[in-house]
């Protein structure tokens, strides 16, 4: 969003890096930076700095980076005009009229309201005579009446356009049903119908109380087709990687940890059965973001999926995402039921309790599940067994837990703890050894070490480009010697993005405001902390020889790749044959 240059460096001034980051993350100093431990990925060490003079953070562990609006997007999660407004908000600043900004928070409001109107339809129709046999269907499944008004669950009637007539009477408009996702368009005459009909719906709500989507369970459809839920499609205000259903509800339980189950259903019946800290994913598979905003609000996980190959295949693939999170996770296998909705209804919750505290941790899990593979009564069957448990307690990086998990698989196996333990040494060599020669492969790959990290960035040009960062950091840290690259455009350079950076800084120079990596606009958040991370790299000399050489390389690639003809060519070997006589 074009927000005036001015502004953004009056929010930027007012909101100083070190005191927005230090509200999440503890700060200690080192020389001219702070370090703390990463909130965007699990760490022991920090690795985590934010540089106040530059007013930019960079993690050396996760390579986000970037300015004071780039932390307020990525720990909140918001879009970059929204963190403008929480900054500007904490800094008791009026938001400029840029119309395209308030063009698209306009929108996201209209579609916010429109959702919360959505939901008091669904939730209403519930309770009316078109609506009996899904409150029946709640009923049956053990919701009550303050269960049903705490998760907002409605009933979406088994009409074409129900709900889409009611939003049209509160005045939205056909573009804004078309954008919400509760409406979809007919392939026939390009009408519009609703989205959601005769389903049971639970409305998805982020953790700032805003109704975002929703999943419908389909009421006995006659359509075999019709898939059993159905969720928004994904909108300027849903995505459904980046949300977990009912966290705006345990992100305030007092447990101490989350529970992450597959379906409303389940963490519906665990909430109402006391168990508030209870998650679950948007019809998909745990992502990424998803176990990062967990690790917002919490360091432990238990994750409980659904007992057939489907869920331990899920669960397999949840245990090093949320790991990779930072969260610690243990994993509670079902017994005689296939879901803890099952189970805390023929059960009870004091039994479940007890389930809980008997959950595995991720290591006892995969063992079990290793052993559950092979029949220890066939010796090629136990040697494959030891081998592959092997392997597995081999990445544990305490020697007294590796001692302990062979301990168990070696009186599984029926084998000496000796030999275990040598078999898990061996293991051990085999994947150190691996890894040694896979990190020399990089060591001994200079331009591939010194690719961006980010996948869509690339440096075609690695000599021109180590020029190209190393000048931006020189500026950066002394602005006055822009003065001195008047003769270097933007197009010279051959990174893209660099050169719209290096563009970016000689505009503010020449109009006088404050040139620093905080008052840089218009990149995406891989481009921000792309230049994060290498100005928090670079400590090279400054002075004017060395800005010289740099532009002296910029401009030497730039030309080299203008050449065409063979007099291009010429014209360029004479240019280089001068530069050599004048140094000579």
């Amino acid at each position: 969003m074009a927000f005036p240059p001015a502004f953004l460096d009056e929010l930027a001034a007012r909101n100083p890096i070190e005191e927005v980051v230090g509200q999440y993350v503890s700060l200690r100093r080192s020389g001219s930076n702070l370090f703390g431990l990463c909130p965007f990925h699990g760490e022991k060490t920090p690795s985590f700095s934010v540089a106040p003079d530059k007013g930019i953070y960079y993690c050396f562990g996760c390579h986000k980076g970037g300015n004071v609006i780039n932390f307020q997007m990525e720990i909140d999660g918001l879009s970059y005009p929204d963190a403008v407004r929480v900054l500007a908000k904490r800094a008791g600043l009026e938001v400029p009229e840029d119309e395209q900004y308030q063009s698209r928070y306009r929108q996201q409001e209209r579609l916010w309201a429109m959702h919360k109107e959505a939901a008091r339809y669904y939730h209403k129709c519930l309770y009316e005579p078109v609506g009996q046999e899904a409150l029946r269907y709640a009923f049956g499944r053990g919701m009550t009446k303050s269960t049903l008004t705490v998760f907002g669950i409605g009933y979406a009637p088994d009409q074409w356009t129900g709900l889409t007539d009611h939003l049209r009477k509160k005045g939205y408009t056909e573009q804004e049903l078309r954008d919400s996702g509760l409406a979809a368009v007919s392939r026939k005459n390009g009408n519009l119908y609703d989205r959601f009909h005769n389903r049971l719906m639970f409305p998805i709500i982020d953790v700032r109380g805003n109704v975002i989507g929703f999943g419908g369970r389909v009421m006995n459809s006659e359509d075999p087709s019709a898939a059993k839920y159905l969720n928004s499609p994904e909108t300027l205000i849903f995505n459904k990687r980046k949300n977990l259903f009912a966290l705006n509800l345990a992100k305030k339980s007092k447990l101490g940890y989350m529970i992450l189950v597959e379906g409303y259903m389940d963490a519906i019946a665990l909430h109402q059965y006391g168990f508030d800290c209870a998650v679950a994913s948007l019809g998909t598979a745990l992502t990424e973001d998803g176990a990062a905003l967990l690790s917002r609000y919490t360091d432990q996980v238990v994750l409980i999926y659904d007992g057939d190959t489907a869920g331990q295949n899920a669960t397999k693939r949840a245990i090093p995402i949320l790991e990779k999170a930072g969260l610690q996770v243990k994993v509670l296998q079902m017994r005689d039921a296939k879901d803890p909705d099952e189970f805390l209804k023929k059960f009870g919750a004091e039994r479940f309790k007890l389930l809980l505290e008997e959950s595995a941790n991720r290591v006892e899990y995969q063992l079990n599940a290793i052993l559950r593979k092979y029949d220890l009564r066939e010796d090629d069957q136990r040697v494959k067994y030891l081998q592959e448990s092997a392997e597995l307690i081999s990445t544990l990086g305490s020697s007294v837990r590796r001692e302990v998990y062979g301990g168990r698989v070696a009186e599984a196996a029926k084998i000496s703890p000796e030999a275990m333990k040598l078999e898990v040494e061996r293991a051990r060599k085999r994947r150190l050894v691996r890894e040694k020669k896979e990190q020399e492969k990089i060591d001994l790959s200079p331009a591939r070490n010194l690719q961006p990290k980010s996948r869509s960035i690339h440096y075609d040009n690695m000599k021109s480009a180590m020029a190209e960062e190393m000048l931006l950091a020189m500026v950066l840290q002394e602005p006055a010697l822009l003065d001195q690259t008047e003769a270097l455009k933007q197009e010279m350079f051959s990174s893209q993005l660099l050169g719209k950076v290096y563009g970016q800084l000689m505009e503010r120079h020449r109009q006088g405001v404050e040139v620093s990596a905080g008052g840089l606009t218009e990149l995406s958040a891989e481009e921000m902390a792309h230049i994060a991370g290498f100005l928090q790299r670079r400590r090279g000399p400054i002075n004017e020889q060395a800005l010289r050489d740099c532009l002296q390389t910029i401009q030497d690639e730039y030309r080299s790749a203008s050449v065409q003809t063979e007099d291009d060519l010429l014209a360029l070997r004479n240019r280089l044959k001068q530069r050599k006589g004048r140094k000579a």
